[in-house]
């Protein structure tokens, strides 16, 4: 996600969105996927009974069982919808009784629009482009301003795209989810509107010196749109060219070139895949470097993380001999930079995953089937890759070691490069925001969980930073300390989490304690400032724990493909076994602790409820996955094989999800934690369904909830701050009714 994202109100989830071969200077995602790059989280006898079995390991049946729920899963039928009026209403009448509720909102919506946050800036024509929402422009507006006007304490700004202002005109309820820029004077792009948060946009050519709609330009209808300028009467596409041309998980498999003024069934076909491709669909991309040289690819995904990549010659299309993990991550001064997710042989020498290396890029594009690379950088035991990014001949690489960020700026040297650091603080995480293709300068962020957040403008060329903005502080942080500790796992794996707490909290398991981890798609988790969490939670007494678990990437890939497919419990057995070290050391109980996650994080939450009712007064449950047997056919789930196994085709996958899918292990007579469950309507990455029927199964068994759906926001917490901020609001009353004494929470 974007560097300041943790700012706002606004959480976003994962499930990998796609990763395409395009980097930030050719497309700007105003949710990408992130670092959460988004975030939320005694005694001796209680130790000794921990010990014992878990109620998870009770045998579950040998074959799927009838599913009564499944008319759920007609997301937006009347039944459903009416279902899903019902159970809001009954869950927030509940929560904005309480007092408590009332001050959250608005401490909520006044963090998420306050206008002293930093705006995010772009490297965009020349300017510094910024979408900024506050409570005035609820759904946005895309406004740009000069780099020297944007470094001052009030930069004057000059509004591109009035998001509210397009949907009063238009009758609409859009989204902005970002633009791709034609290159490299960045005049033209797309502008990609979603209908109320989802995946699927239309995209929109804007004329960026003009500040308007290109009057016939390029317009696709709604769709998952894989889009890759070529010039600037000519794109590549990836979509559904006809109703349903698409994969099995929902996403456009066929790439033809439509160039100006031709209508979509004139469109040449350039690249086809098939229906049964896994992973996020075909993609196209033309990167270029500073010198106009450019590289066009097309990645057909395989799976989840594997695929093959092919180079746009003036041969035709033809297969990059690259292994199935590896990612086509910069062009810089004539340089083609992959970042490897598996090993990688040629010529007798092997390249360790998690190293980034090179090619030449005329060698490339000559013979793509017999590349010859070298080595950049290879991560040392404790190190994983954090980003990557170029300037105009420069490449700056992000490191985590320990999960501690850093940053070095690569200069080219012969055919090799030259290394310097980025004098940037120390023990705090690193994010790279936009990089200028024109120039040698970036923006990079620092944050922490008590440090808000600072933007710098870096100079790659002297190596140096220099402040450009701070985030004034939010909430009162002098009273409380960061600690890093490990958690032993099952199989003796430490575990590395953080916790932040107040200095003097006793030692005695009562204090309340939020803690959150993903762990999965090789994401990484790192320190992020949050207003928000700070305010609501911090402030009030609260701990707060990131747990650094198996199947994210804080310590490179082979920390991610641990817990991969039937390996995943090892996954769930180290949140888990974080939980027991907190208890060890005393910091909180399982009366006190609750626990919080979205997305692939919502499925954590809802293994964690059903195997380990025991460890947690609180869990809230977002954006889930919580029906694995069936999430091949529950919105975009087949895409996600690669993570997950596929349920269909392996018995042995089949047969771990049985024992282990929350939705098919809730058991009658045992006494669970009354949980939070949150989605949203539009989400059609991971789908409302998931949550709809296990609320709906606990129901049945007659085990109380709170049950909320957003009917806009996508695969996040809202469409707009009001909508975002009330999410927040129910999220934190609910935890501060669970886990805080009133006298905890309300302060005169």
């Amino acid at each position: 996600m974007g560097m300041f994202a943790d700012q706002k109100v606004r959480t976003v989830f994962f499930l990998r969105p796609p990763l395409l071969l395009r980097s930030e200077k050719n497309h700007m995602t105003m949710i990408p996927p992130s670092n959460i790059k988004s975030r939320t989280l005694t005694g001796l006898a209680l130790l000794a009974a921990l010990a014992g079995p878990a109620l998870a390991q009770t045998q579950a049946p040998a074959s799927e069982p009838a599913d009564p729920y499944i008319w759920l899963e007609e997301f937006s039928s009347s039944r459903a919808m009416a279902w899903v009026e019902s159970h809001n209403a009954t869950s927030t009448k509940r929560l904005e009784a309480d007092t408590r509720y009332a001050r959250n909102y608005n401490e909520a919506l006044e963090i998420a629009g306050s206008r002293d946050r930093i705006p995010q800036p772009q490297f965009v024509h020349g300017e510094i482009y910024n979408f900024w929402q506050d409570p005035g422009h609820l759904r946005g507006i895309w406004r740009k301003t000069t780099l020297a006007d944007y470094s001052s304490a009030e930069p004057h700004w000059t509004t591109v795209l009035d998001i509210d202002a397009l949907n009063k005109a238009e009758g609409k309820s859009w989204v902005f989810k970002g633009a791709d820029f034609l290159r490299p004077d960045e005049a033209r792009c797309l502008i990609h509107l979603s209908d109320g948060g989802e995946d699927a946009v239309v995209a929109r050519e804007y004329d960026l010196e003009k500040n308007q709609f290109v009057d016939g330009g390029f317009t696709l209808p709604r769709g998952k749109h894989r889009i890759a300028w070529e010039n600037q009467d000519s794109l590549l596409v990836s979509t559904d060219w006809t109703p349903g041309e698409v994969t099995t998980s929902g996403y456009p498999f066929i790439v033809k070139r439509l160039k100006r003024g031709q209508p979509l069934s004139a469109a040449v076909e350039v690249f086809r895949g098939t229906k049964d491709d896994g992973g996020y669909g075909v993609s196209p991309a033309v990167i270029q470097d500073a010198q106009g040289r450019t590289l066009t690819l097309i990645e057909r995904p395989l799976d989840t993380f594997h695929s093959e990549k092919y180079v746009l010659t003036e041969r035709g299309v033809e297969r990059l001999a690259v292994p199935a993990k590896t990612r086509v991550a910069e062009l810089v001064a004539g340089r083609v930079i992959f970042a490897l997710d598996e090993s990688w042989t040629v010529a007798g020498h092997t390249f360790e995953p998690g190293s980034l290396v090179q090619t030449d890029l005329n060698a490339t594009k000559k013979a793509p089937g017999a590349l010859q690379p070298s080595l950049i950088w290879a991560p040392g035991a404790r190190e994983a890759l954090n980003g990557v990014s170029s300037t105009r001949d420069k490449l700056i690489v992000g490191i985590l070691d320990n999960v501690q960020g850093k940053a070095y700026v690569y200069t080219p040297a012969g055919e090799g490069w030259t290394r310097k650091p980025l004098p940037l603080p120390a023990n705090i995480a690193v994010n790279f925001g936009s990089a200028d293709a024109k120039s040698n300068r970036a923006f990079v962020g620092t944050s922490g969980f008590l440090s808000p957040t600072a933007l710098w403008l870096a100079d790659l060329d002297e190596v140096t930073v220099r402040t450009v903005k701070t985030l004034p502080p939010k909430f009162d942080a002098s009273a409380d300390v960061v600690d890093q500790f490990e958690a032993t796992s099952s199989d003796g794996t430490k575990i590395p989490y953080f916790l932040v707490h107040r200095k003097t909290a006793p030692l005695d398991g009562s204090t309340p304690t939020l803690m959150t981890a993903y762990g999965g798609f090789q994401v990484s988790r790192t320190p992020a400032y949050s207003g928000e969490n700070g305010k609501l939670w911090l402030e009030r007494g609260g701990a707060f724990v990131l747990a650094n678990i198996r199947g994210g990437g804080e310590f490179g890939p082979k920390w991610h493909e641990a817990g991969l497919g039937v390996k995943r419990q090892i996954i769930y057995d180290d949140f888990t076994a974080v939980a027991r070290d907190l208890f060890a050391r005393k910091i909180t109980s399982p009366r006190r602790l609750g626990i919080q996650g979205g997305s692939n994080g919502g499925l954590l939450m809802g293994v964690q409820f059903t195997q380990h009712p025991e460890l947690w007064n609180a869990v809230v449950i977002q954006v889930p996955l919580l029906d694995m047997i069936r999430i091949s056919k529950i919105a975009a789930g087949s895409s996600w094989q690669g993570e997950y196994g596929d349920v269909n085709a392996d018995p042995a996958v089949r047969e771990f999800w049985l024992k282990t899918s929350p939705y098919h292990n809730l058991r009658k007579g045992v006494t669970y934690p009354e949980p939070f469950i949150f989605t949203t309507t539009k989400d059609d990455r991971v789908g409302p369904q998931h949550a709809r029927k296990f609320a709906a199964r606990m129901e049945e068994m007659g085990l109380p909830f709170f049950y909320y759906e957003n009917t806009e926001g996508g695969h996040g917490a809202g469409a707009d701050l009001k909508q975002a901020a009330r999410t927040a609001a129910l999220t934190m009353t609910y935890l501060q009714e669970k886990l805080m004494d009133r006298d905890e929470t309300v302060k005169p």
